[in-house]
């Protein structure tokens, strides 16, 4: 039984949260909180448990793909991508639309960062969305819903993340997270087909020019190389998503050299923003794996999966039930802390239900993905209005059936395991 006190500082931890307080400093507070008031490990464990939390040769592959996403669009690689995926489908009716979702899948399979995929393609495609009709805070919606396969299709930061959490090699996740996230894709690009078609935004009736898409496919030759590098060689063996990470990094820069699209100069910038994006990310798996460590030793994880089990041992009733807690969770707090706190805390209830820890883990991230477009947290929504000057509100308004798209694929991914499971 938990005790009212730890109810307590767990209440005032998110309080902190909702508040605004940074998320490392929320959990930090809460945390210490928690071990002064319960006593359950020592104080003393605090610095050490922080060192330990970062000391993982996988967490070397967050900063690694970052920075691989950056020399993307140093190197103008992410235009010609675009470009591409353009060429292949912009003829057709809702073609630039269903284009820019390609693009963000593409992007994806890069980066592994669903802020930079939106940052980057933001600048490229909404002036083409405006150009075939339409409306800028759509063209935002449709982007920002795109970039969240940042975290859905391989490589991901996010899928590293958990399975360092979970102890599940990264390979096997990417593996497992291919079919769900392409699905996604797939769900949001037929949900912007059906909303074009209602709403008129997109006519062109046109089709693929083969000489257009075959000069395409040549200048994005070397975009295209490089997640077939990433992924051809974590799935064949030849290396671990770490050492991808590297390989991809030093691809890309090699790329762009020899392109004469990167030099020295732009380095110290691009480091930068690199590092500041890493330097966000770090602080918060280091608290958040010692809070969620707490919790465990608390017995949160065996409360929780009783008071859900309690109400209902049924699989697709404990599956919805999730759903809305992650659809919450991920609506008030961002995808790393979310994976580390509540990912031991929901895993037990889902291993309760007959859920294998892979099929739980892509379950997991497909249903926190949808926090980026869902106020008021929303990263993607808040980088987009940064990128276009639309407000938050009304981005978040045409995000709506975005967000049924994909929660009508996290259901089929909850309750047909093979979508998950086929290849492990």
């Amino acid at each position: 039984m938990v005790s009212t006190a730890v109810l307590g500082i767990l209440a005032f931890t998110a309080l902190l949260i909702l508040i605004g307080i940074p998320i490392f400093a929320s959990l930090g507070i809460g945390g210490y909180l928690l071990l002064e008031v319960t006593g359950i490990l020592p104080t003393i464990l605090l610095g050490q448990t922080l060192f330990t939390g970062l000391n993982a040769f996988a967490l070397i592959a967050v900063p690694l793909f970052i920075l691989t996403g950056d020399a993307i669009v140093e190197t103008g690689l992410s235009h010609k991508l675009l470009n591409f995926t353009q060429s292949v489908f912009g003829g057709f009716r809702t073609g630039m639309g269903t284009a820019t979702l390609f693009g963000c899948g593409l992007f994806a399979a890069i980066s592994g960062s669903n802020a930079s995929d939106a940052a980057a393609l933001g600048r490229i495609t909404l002036d083409r969305l405006e150009d075939r009709g339409y409306p800028r805070s759509y063209g935002c919606s449709l982007v920002a819903s795109g970039a969240s396969t940042g975290i859905l299709i391989p490589p991901s930061i996010s899928y590293i993340i958990v399975g360092l959490v979970f102890g599940i090699s990264a390979s096997t996740l990417f593996l497992a997270a291919l079919i769900p996230g392409v699905a996604i894709l797939l769900g949001m690009v037929v949900m912007n087909v059906l909303v074009n078609r209602y709403q008129g935004y997109e006519t062109g009736t046109g089709h693929p020019e083969v000489t257009d898409v075959a000069f395409s496919l040549w200048d994005a030759k070397y975009g295209l190389l490089i997640p077939f590098i990433i992924l051809g060689g974590i799935y064949s063996g030849t290396f671990t998503p770490t050492e991808a990470s590297s390989v991809a990094v030093i691809t890309t820069i090699i790329i762009g050299i020899g392109l004469q699209t990167l030099s020295l100069p732009q380095f110290p910038e691009m480091l930068e923003r690199s590092a500041l994006v890493n330097g966000v990310i770090s602080p918060i798996i280091a608290i958040a794996l010692l809070f969620s460590q707490i919790l465990s030793a608390l017995g949160i994880p065996e409360a929780l999966v009783s008071a859900i089990i309690g109400t209902t041992s049924n699989f697709y009733l404990v599956t919805l039930i999730m759903i809305v807690l992650l659809f919450m969770a991920g609506a008030i707090m961002e995808t790393t802390p979310n994976i580390l706190v509540l990912g031991p805390l929901l895993l037990p209830v889902g291993e309760r239900i007959g859920m294998d820890p892979v099929h739980f883990s892509v379950f997991f991230i497909s249903a926190l993905a949808v926090g980026f477009i869902t106020p008021p947290i929303g990263l993607n929504l808040y980088v987009m209005s940064g990128v276009s000057g639309e407000s938050i509100t009304d981005i978040a308004k045409t995000a709506v059936p975005f967000m049924i798209a994909m929660l009508g694929i996290i259901l089929l991914i909850a309750w047909f395991p093979i979508l998950s499971m086929w290849g492990i």
